[in-house]
């Protein structure tokens, strides 16, 4: 076990190539003036190729993506690959240690990407991490789970008009592929904009670790690799295919009370199911809501105190067979090792 090596930033050509570094990545300082570090795992390969970037723990209670990424680089052997693998083990380090979602200010960083350099608190650190770690990916996957009080299927949301990011979702093979252009201030926004292909994977609930889960996902990363060269093509096991979502929406309280919420994760809904009860402190029902359209659940609330605008469920309307988006994910899986930015890491 070698001690990791404080950076001010990546640079892959000083890394040694067919090995694993460990790295220290100095984003800001605090109050003290001591450097508050992101975790980098860096498998630099033998030959050049391109470089996957992974993210995990943007939001401080999403852990779920760190055990992904300590699984992945327990067994990952450099010698063996074609280019890069940077795997930031949590970006929102402050939120981490205070096990909130929240960077320490009090603002989510995956809604003010790409930052701003001379912003405040927030905004600075979401644009060094930006700069300093994420533009040397070539294709980038950001893991995140659900918020408190809330609970995810292993899905997937990618802007599907993008061949190489229908691709990667579709490899994932998750339960369910949501539609969901990344213009939105999110991280997987932010590396689009760099021309750079992304998606990002819910693997479950919050502040656990879900073993079936993470080793779904490990799998489906492997694919992936495997897609864009960084690993020697092999059969692929067969599995269920994703229940693919053109939109989706969350339903919400419109009264307050103690909140149940009846379809488990992944059902299907009817239109007009009743899905989730209101009642109120005596234990009288004081509503039911309704599903609007038929649909798969793709999250659901687990918490029973519901005040008005309490979160119900995320509900996703499926793609039919005929729909574009339908077509797009099978003509994805004819590619064959390509990505949009070829690099020579």
């Amino acid at each position: 076990m070698t001690d990791p090596r404080r950076v001010p930033s990546i640079d892959l050509e000083t890394l040694p190539r067919g090995k694993i570094s460990r790295l220290e990545v100095t984003l800001v300082t605090d109050a003290l003036g001591f450097d508050v570090v992101a975790p980098v795992l860096v498998a630099r390969g033998d030959r050049p190729g391109p470089v996957l970037g992974l993210t995990a723990a943007v939001h401080g209670n999403e852990v779920n993506g760190i055990a992904v990424i300590h699984r992945l680089f327990d067994r990952i052997d450099p010698r063996n690959l074609r280019g890069s693998v940077v795997a930031v083990v949590a970006v929102n380090v402050p939120g981490l240690h205070q096990t909130q979602r929240e960077y320490v200010d009090g603002t989510d960083l995956n809604d003010i990407m790409p930052g701003r350099p001379g912003g405040n608190r927030s905004a600075v650190y979401a644009h060094r991490v930006l700069e300093r770690i994420g533009k040397v990916f070539d294709v980038h996957v950001d893991l995140h789970t659900a918020s408190f009080g809330r609970v995810n299927s292993l899905y997937v949301r990618a802007d599907m008009t993008e061949p190489m990011a229908a691709e990667m979702a579709y490899l994932q093979r998750p339960q369910i592929i949501l539609h969901n252009t990344p213009s939105d201030g999110t991280l997987r926004g932010a590396m689009a904009e760099l021309g750079v292909p992304a998606i990002t994977v819910e693997i479950g609930d919050p502040s656990r670790f879900q073993p079936s889960f993470v080793k779904r996902t490990l799998t489906g990363l492997r694919a992936v690799m495997s897609e864009v060269g960084l690993l020697p093509r092999r059969v692929r096991a067969e599995s269920p295919e994703p229940v693919l979502c053109q939109r989706s929406q969350w339903l919400y309280t419109d009264a307050g009370g103690l909140l149940e919420v009846f379809p488990a994760l992944t059902d299907k809904v009817e239109a007009d199911e009743v899905v989730a009860r209101l009642s109120n402190a005596w234990g009288d029902v004081v509503r039911e809501y309704r599903a609007p359209h038929a649909g798969v659940v793709i999250g659901k609330s687990t918490n029973p105190v519901g005040p008005t605008g309490a979160r119900i469920l995320h509900l996703g309307q499926p793609a039919g067979a005929d729909h574009p988006f339908t077509s797009r994910v099978r003509a994805a899986r004819s590619l064959r090792g390509r990505t949009s930015r070829p690099s020579s890491s």
